[in-house]
């Protein structure tokens, strides 16, 4: 049973929920906290017993954290000014483990906090509290606390000399806001520059220009005469007030240029295990375009070009941690893909495409603490998200600094080696020269089948690939583990946790993808020209009370990939409330935004393209009109009788009408029998005596009816 870091437990026999917080490296110990207790404090359990606990059934891990909080885009500002004043006075507490646990440390480093903060005790600890039961993120201070005190305040100069009094020489002057600025000119001039020249020479320089009382010559040399010795500022104040204002990272990029620092000054992080505690401490991720040509699994014929395939690594063990293979070009929405990925079920995933493995196989599930990333493939993505969400710290490897990614990188390599004499359109070094094979032509794999063989292949690296470079430490020596990247994993969970996060894969997905507003209208939920509905707004009545009060917008999040549902995040719930499209947008079904939109912008343009046809009949029926009122009057007026008076025409509209109906009812009449012009002559054979059709009289049929009874 593996125990990671912000897992939620729940108590069986009580229903309480208990988070985890910290796990020590040898995974003896572990400290839990009551999430739903107003004045919990962290306890201390032993990793061996809860986990007896949890097999036994008394806990039970669950995945639907509803503690969670959600980062929404339109947090007000002031609340994000808050959490972050909060997230400021607590981030070196919640780094102190594990005394920040022990009651006894937790007390001196609370009292530590205060005085530099000038915050309140009830405050620090009511923050920790929300941070600790919240999920451990910054997001957990949203949105009720309190204000902490004022940080960092610099004291006003006064007419006393601040700081130590000095042994030898004199006291000097007070740096104020006049003095300050002559030192930024001064650094800036003289010190951040290409020409390289030592803080003691910009200091001197400083002198001569700013602090010169008069001028003299001497043997034709023009020379200053400084100000007197208490009224100028010492080099320790001046090198105190650069170190105060200017980072190395600054320095170095003024001093030696931005391509030089680029290249030869910025830290080269994940290209050694520098740092890497264990499994999780950092996670690279990267994007190749594979070397095979593929056909799609509609039609044979088509070939769909080369994939693009994305891999997550774990540095510490070189596992081989979330993987996506799609038509994606390196950009966010694949590598959402492939985070999505390091938080699922493998098992579940891998049975997707037919293959069946144990667990243990891959036991991959989890969120790094740091992941390392291409500016490509977080490009168009709000990355504060994921770091507010997950408390995931998120690094962008410089532009041309392949060494920055070394391990993900060599990764692709020996994927694809080893499976490139199997493939058939597999592209070799010899592409588009001249006498060449055409390997487009050799395609014979779709998508799903060339994700098998690389799930199969990623299956063997993790298990049985030896790493001849990877440096063991002492202690994996002495328990002689192999450099096997799950041997090495499995020794890191077991002696190295702590830096794994488990989270929702549901969560994490929702978190990955794309955010923007929706409008609440009385027709449904209105996103990109599409209508929406859910059974929230139902059971809310944003319908009826959007037609009498007016609309609003909604923060949605949707999968540019299937437009079917968008989701609205539900805060009473905790969770992702699904709005899916409205019976009569059944056209958007199942279609991607861009299908969308470009539908959209094709009605559009049909419009327009109708509008001058719609124009010129507009014109013409109205010229066609006017022919025909025109020709009206002018028969008219030759037809009427003018000697009638007004009084004459108007009297009998209703014997007119009553004529004019007749008149048309009879041409309008239906006549189903062929009209004969003139009748046959009929001459009888036999002289037949001419018969009475005609209708009898009431009299005749009384008549008949007494013969009839006299008859019987």
């Amino acid at each position: 049973m593996i125990l990671s870091i912000n897992d939620l437990l729940r108590e069986e026999q009580e229903g309480r929920h208990f988070r985890v917080l910290w796990i020590d490296p040898d995974n003896k110990i572990c400290y839990l906290i009551d999430v739903e207790n107003n004045t919990a404090i962290p306890f201390l359990r032993k990793v061996e017993e809860l986990t007896d606990e949890i097999l036994q059934g008394e806990y039970v891990k669950t995945k639907e954290d509803s503690f969670l909080p959600y980062l929404h885009d339109d947090v007000p500002e002031a609340h994000e000014q808050k959490r972050d004043k909060a997230w400021e006075i607590i981030r070196e507490l919640v780094n102190q483990e594990p005394d920040i646990y022990e009651r006894e440390k937790r007390g001196e480093l609370v009292h530590h906090v205060l005085k530099k903060f000038g915050s309140t005790r009830p405050t620090v600890y009511k923050n920790l509290r929300r941070y600790w039961q919240r999920g451990m993120t910054p997001n957990a201070l949203l949105p009720d606390y309190h204000k902490s005190g004022a940080r960092g305040k610099e004291r006003a100069a006064g007419t006393a000399k601040r700081g130590r009094p000095p042994v030898y020489g004199v006291e000097g002057i007070n740096v104020d806001e006049a003095t300050k600025k002559i030192f930024r000119i001064a650094l800036e001039k003289y010190y951040l520059t290409t020409q390289k020249n030592n803080l003691t020479s910009a200091y001197q320089m400083m002198i001569k220009e700013f602090y010169a009382e008069d001028y003299y010559e001497q043997n034709g040399v023009k020379k200053v005469v400084l100000v007197d010795e208490e009224k100028l500022p010492t080099f320790g104040q001046f090198k105190y007030w650069y170190n105060k204002e200017y980072g190395v990272q600054e320095t170095q990029m003024a001093r030696e240029g931005r391509i030089k620092y680029e290249k030869d000054h910025r830290a080269v992080l994940g290209s050694s295990l520098t740092g890497v505690h264990g499994p999780g401490s950092r996670f690279q991720i990267d994007a190749t375009v594979a070397d095979v040509y593929l056909i799609s699994r509609y039609n044979p014929d088509w070939i769909v070009g080369r994939p693009v395939m994305y891999v997550v690594v774990d540095v510490f063990s070189r596992m081989i941690v979330g993987m996506y293979i799609g038509l994606e070009g390196p950009s966010w929405m694949g590598a959402m893909m492939a985070l999505a990925n390091t938080a699922s079920d493998k098992v579940a995933y891998c049975a997707q495409f037919g293959i069946d493995i144990p667990k243990s196989a891959w036991p991959c599930e989890h969120l790094p603490e740091v992941l390392l990333a291409d500016r490509g493939e977080l490009e168009g993505y709000d990355v504060d998200r994921l770091v507010n969400a997950f408390h995931l710290e998120v690094e962008n490897a410089a532009p041309y600094r392949a060494d920055w990614k070394g391990v993900v990188e060599k990764q692709f390599d020996l994927l694809q080696t080893r499976v490139k004499r199997f493939l058939p359109g597999y592209v070799e070094k010899d592409f588009r020269e001249r006498g060449a094979d055409d390997y487009r032509l050799k395609a014979k794999l779709t998508l799903e089948q060339f994700t098998q063989i690389m799930i199969k292949q990623i299956i063997m690296y993790n298990t049985t690939h030896y790493l001849e470079g990877y440096k063991r430490d002492e202690d994996m020596i002495l328990d002689e583990v192999a450099p096997i990247p799950l041997q090495l994993w499995n020794w890191g969970i077991a002696n190295r946790s702590g830096k794994l996060r488990s989270t929702s894969e549901k969560l994490v997905r929702l978190h990955l993808l794309p955010q923007e507003n929706a409008t609440v209208t009385y027709k449904g939920i209105k996103f990109k020209q599409m209508m929406y509905g859910c059974d929230r707004a139902l059971r809310e009545g944003w319908f009826p009370k959007a037609r009498q009060k007016g609309s609003w917008k909604v923060k949605v999040a949707f999968d540019p990939r299937n437009m079917s549902a968008i989701y609205i995040w539900d805060e009473a719930t905790g969770d992702f409330e699904p709005c899916h499209l409205l019976s009569h947008e059944e056209r958007y079904e199942n279609k991607t935004l861009d299908e969308v939109l470009y539908l959209l912008e094709y009605e559009k343009h049909m419009k327009r393209d109708s509008d001058y046809d719609q124009l010129q009949a507009k014109v013409d029926f109205a010229a066609e009109v006017e022919e025909i009122v025109k020709t009206a009057v002018k028969t008219v007026g030759k037809k009427q009788t003018h000697s009638i008076s007004a009084a004459q025409k108007t009297k009998r509209i209703k014997d007119n009408r009553r004529f004019e109906r007749e008149q048309r009812r009879q041409e309008e009449a239906f006549i189903l029998t062929p009209k004969i012009e003139k009748p046959a002559e009929v001459i009888p054979l036999v002289p037949k005596q001419e018969e009475d059709y005609s209708r009898p009289s009431i009299k005749d049929f009384l008549k008949k009816r007494r013969e009839q009874k006299e008859n019987e």
